[in-house]
């Protein structure tokens, strides 16, 4: 796939770890929070967020580490631990990608064949999506949650930074 698309991965990855970060200082009263409009409280939104992303994972052909909302909360620690693995083969898929190949996956429905490029679209989407929910939930109750959008990330990786002036 084209550079640009690595990138995205590697800022889905950033993002993710940003707030996850975050979240990890909460205590688990506050990770129990929600506001209307969100998919739930900011345990289960990051639970359901991270667990996607392995099940997105598995559709590409890699393993069965996946789990739900349905099991256990297994903690802040681990949720990190599972997105730095899931972001870093979000992008060696991305980059591995080829232009309209597919891939044939179980769902609910029965099986499909799908597109590599749409699951990993979607896994972008996703992410983006759920990080919202939790950037309006801690925002709703006044937690701050620093910068994490695509010009933070330009400067915490150094792909923008400062002029300076001319004397």
């Amino acid at each position: 796939m084209d550079e640009l698309w690595i990138e995205a991965f590697r800022y889905h990855r950033w993002a993710n770890l940003h707030l996850l970060d975050v979240c990890a200082e909460l205590s688990d009263e506050q990770l129990q929070l929600t506001s209307p409009g969100t998919y739930g409280t900011i345990a289960a939104t990051w639970q359901h967020l991270v667990g996607a992303e392995r099940r997105y994972l598995w559709r590409l052909g890699g393993d069965e580490g996946r789990f739900t909302v349905r099991h256990k909360f297994p903690g802040m620690a681990v949720l990190r631990r599972q997105a730095v693995s899931s972001g870093d083969q979000l992008i060696a898929a991305a980059s591995r990608a080829k232009s309209n190949a597919t891939v044939d996956s179980k769902w609910k429905a029965g099986a499909q064949r799908v597109q590599v490029g749409v699951l990993l679209l979607q896994a972008l989407h996703h992410g983006n999506d759920h990080r919202t929910h939790v950037c309006t939930i801690l925002g709703h109750h006044g937690i701050p949650y620093g910068d994490m959008d695509v010009w933070a990330y330009g400067e915490a990786t150094g792909a923008m930074v400062p002029i300076r002036a001319k004397a």
